[in-house]
């Protein structure tokens, strides 16, 4: 395991705010589940201890990933068209071959559905999420990818990179309420605490922000090269930039940039921790990067199989 400081662009106004900002304190007892394509591996990470406590092998290079409440883990191989459900240590409970490009997850854990985006076939697969039988498919634009559920779970969200929109169907019925046109090529995106949309824009080098209920555009915002993953904590919005080894920062009440954060090589999947701090795999380095996500400082990196690329919800807080 490695330990270190990042560097840190800041805005100016942040300056005062990060020296009086509290002392970083200790990640939760948090579990990250890191699909790991290049190792045919998942990592299991205890965010605390920055320990790999696990590594699964999961054939078929795994990208997407989504982790539910009870800690049981769905991983996405492409490689092998298949979706495996997985139980806490790593054995596989069900699996299901996908005739198509499966490739982002999200999980509904009320009504029992994970949804799987096929790349190459514009649609959505959704699965029964303990059989993972095939229960129907959703018409989506080309080359759907992120997948994202909304805090009330009434919307799931698919980011289609090659029709540069959003689709947002209703997670009940099953169908289509809208599509909403973004930047160019988006590809991950996460919804706000507060039920606004946020999407990366890898061609773009952007992030729309949306909202979903009405599907109106709310800003766009520049970020850093090649937009990847959206998560947020602390009034804040964090975006890792694949091209640029960074995360940019945003402020969700004023939508302002904050700062940009140096992590890893080529970050990827993020998401926040139970306590709030921001966990970034970076694909080329083999690592993962905790930031605080007050102080905005890297406080810790630690190792992973080959090619982490988390693609999806892959932290669990242990306490749930």
């Amino acid at each position: 395991m490695r330990w270190s400081s990042g560097s840190v662009r800041r805005a100016p106004e942040l300056a005062l705010a990060a020296v009086l900002a509290v002392a970083a304190c200790p990640a939760a007892a948090d579990l990250a589940f890191v699909t790991c394509q290049n190792g045919d591996a998942l990592s299991v990470l205890d965010l605390e201890t920055g320990e790999e406590t696990a590594r699964w092998t999961v054939p078929g290079k795994p990208a997407g990933v989504a982790v539910a409440p009870d800690g049981t883990v769905y991983t996405v191989a492409p490689d092998a068209k298949t979706v495996r459900r997985h139980d806490p240590k790593g054995t596989v409970l069900a699996e299901a071959r996908l005739d198509g490009g499966p490739m982002g997850a999200a999980l509904d854990a009320a009504r029992s559905h994970l949804f799987v985006s096929d790349w190459y076939n514009a649609r959505l697969w959704v699965l029964d999420a303990g059989t993972l039988e095939v229960l129907t498919e959703l018409p989506a634009g080309a080359a759907p990818a992120g997948l994202a559920l909304s805090p009330d779970g009434r919307l799931l969200a698919a980011a289609e990179r090659d029709a540069d929109r959003v689709s947002l169907y209703d997670a009940e019925t099953l169908t289509l309420a809208r599509t909403v046109p973004v930047g160019t090529r988006p590809f991950g995106l996460g919804f706000a605490p507060d039920g606004r949309l946020f999407v990366g824009n890898v061609g773009s080098n952007d992030v729309t922000v949306l909202d979903p209920a009405s599907g109106e555009r709310l800003a766009t915002l520049p970020v850093g090269e090649r937009p990847y993953g959206v998560a947020f904590a602390a009034g804040r919005a964090f975006v890792s930039n694949q091209y640029a080894g960074t995360v940019s920062v945003i402020a969700l009440d004023t939508l302002a940039p904050l700062a940009e954060i140096t992590v890893g090589e080529y970050p990827e999947g993020i998401a926040a921790t139970s306590d709030g701090q921001i966990v970034v795999a970076n694909w080329f380095d083999n690592t993962l990067s905790l930031v605080n996500a007050q102080t905005l400082e890297v406080s810790a990196e630690m190792d992973t199989a080959d090619g982490p690329r988390a693609f999806g919800a892959f932290v669990r807080a242990t306490g749930d």
